[in-house]
């Protein structure tokens, strides 16, 4: 080869991007911010008293409330919920996760609609003909003849156990009002009056307060009742129309300890839910109870 000849010098680069697989670094942070977790929960633990201690103990030996949310609600929920209570009170929410089984939920504090409706349907099931949700109050309305007599006050023979059912879901209420509307129809009672229909749904109304306020122990909480007297449009072959009782819990504007109450996120609409969601919720609840069995 010539002296003077020229060398051809190939010089290749290549371009490296790591995208989407340079993702060791949060392996890394995921266990490191594993491990504070458990520090930091090790330390609350440390300096709780023997009641919550002795509650960590059971935890262990018994069924918890997150063992109930996961049978009652279904993961996905369970683990929305889960989410939001540890972002918005994490030591009160690893409290209430060491909570025997039988610990009652406060509703209003659930913060989620769907969670909300869940709970509804599984206590209180399609005994609600209609149910609403905003961010600071529940109403669930059911058919006045499921607890009352046609026409009167007295109680009719499902009242135990229909009040049961709304027992087991008020009974856990903290920082809330809850108000007694009985709605009852003009042509129903005796005389088809509007002086006897306005004493009726009042002594309805009285019936159920004194009721409640057996069962919800909380001081926090405060009972109102009203009334609501109507005449008929359009009457039903029977001539009777069904009226209504509508339970309303709204969350008060400041907690005992003095804190702002947890809004509840409406993902569904704020306000009355569409009966055939409701339903199908309902549906979900007893197909989750029969496989239990």
């Amino acid at each position: 080869m010539a002296k003077n000849a020229k060398q051809t010098i190939i010089i290749k680069k290549y371009n490296i991007i790591a995208g989407h697989h340079g993702g060791a670094w949060k392996v890394a942070f995921a266990d490191f911010m594993t491990a504070m977790m458990a520090f930091f929960l090790v330390m609350w633990l440390m300096s709780q008293s023997e009641d919550v201690k002795k509650q960590i103990a059971s935890y262990f030996t018994g069924p918890s409330m997150l063992e109930h949310d996961f049978s009652s609600y279904g993961a996905k929920l369970t683990l929305e919920k889960l989410f939001l209570d540890l972002a918005n009170e994490p030591l009160g929410t690893l409290q209430k996760m060491l909570q025997p089984v039988d610990y009652t939920p406060n509703i209003m504090s659930m913060g989620n609609q769907e969670i909300i409706l869940h709970q509804i349907a599984e206590d209180i099931g399609l005994l609600a003909k209609s149910v609403s949700i905003n961010e600071d109050q529940v109403d669930f309305e059911i058919y006045d003849y499921m607890l009352f007599q046609i026409g009167g006050a007295q109680i009719s023979s499902q009242f135990a156990d229909v009040m049961e059912k709304i027992r087991k879901l008020t009974v856990g209420l903290e920082d809330a009002i809850v108000t007694i509307d009985s709605e009852i129809y003009v042509e129903t009672v005796p005389g088809k009056n509007i002086e006897t229909a306005d004493r009726v749904a009042l002594q309805r109304s009285y019936i159920l307060k004194k009721y409640l306020e057996t069962v919800i122990k909380h001081p926090s909480v405060t009972i109102k009742v009203e009334k609501n007297v109507k005449k008929a449009e359009v009457l039903p072959p029977s001539g009777m129309p069904a009226g209504s009782i509508i339970f309303s819990i709204k969350q008060k504007s400041r907690l005992t300890d003095g804190g702002a109450p947890r809004k509840i996120e409406t993902e569904l609409g704020a306000g009355k839910v569409r009966q055939s969601v409701y339903e199908d919720i309902v549906k979900k609840v007893e197909s989750r109870k029969k496989k239990q069995k």
